[in-house]
């Protein structure tokens, strides 16, 4: 778990496995047949531990959930090598597609879909609520900065109200221009510089 989560799946081989953990192989293979298996197991209890990160979040609805979900995530990123190993592993014991971070993400878009299914906008918000998540767990690789709540929340302050139903709806350049200009205030709030849409 810590060779992964600090590094990448290559670097959990068996001597570097059994030198960190300070046990010989016939205690590893004793316990585990395989690197694969003993990989898998720990896709296995990460993948408890997101899911229930996500039943939390998304228990008590509300489209807040995506926000309390992303904060949620990072903490356990920051916290845990559990958590950041088992994001970057598949089922199989691999770091091959589908890792555990594609099923959280698949997750984020469910849960975002089943909010408010009849409005149209919804496939965008589903979109942008894995677009946040995915770039904030990604970026936290390298700068553990973006797991921190103030990040997480900062940006999501910013999003929140397009998840809350302000979001314009399509009748005129009005609705347009006034979506434009929260977004441009957004990402001004957030220091991605202005562009045109």
């Amino acid at each position: 778990m810590e060779l992964i989560a600090n590094g990448r799946l290559a670097d959990a081989g068996l001597v570097n496995i059994c030198n960190t953990a300070g046990v010989s192989r016939g205690a590893l293979y004793h316990h585990f047949p395989s690197i694969a298996e003993l990989v898998a197991e720990v896709h296995a209890q990460a993948q408890d531990r997101v899911l229930a990160l996500a039943d939390d979040s998304f228990g008590e609805r509300g489209a807040d959930a995506p926000a309390r979900f992303s904060v949620a995530l990072g903490k356990a990123l920051t916290d845990d090598q559990l958590v950041r190993a088992g994001l970057r592993l598949a089922a199989d014991g691999t770091d091959n597609p589908p890792r555990l971070r594609d099923e959280v993400l698949a997750r984020v878009r469910s849960e975002v879909l089943t909010e408010a299914p009849e409005r149209p906008e919804q496939q965008v918000l589903a979109d942008l609520a894995v677009v946040v998540t995915a770039g904030l767990e990604s970026l936290g690789y390298t700068d553990t900065a973006w797991w921190s709540r103030e990040s997480t929340e900062r940006i999501w302050d910013v999003l929140l109200p397009l998840f809350s139903g302000d979001w314009p709806d399509g009748s005129g350049e009005a609705d347009h221009a006034a979506a434009e200009a929260e977004l441009s205030r957004g990402a001004a709030a957030v220091g991605i510089p202005s562009q045109s849409h």
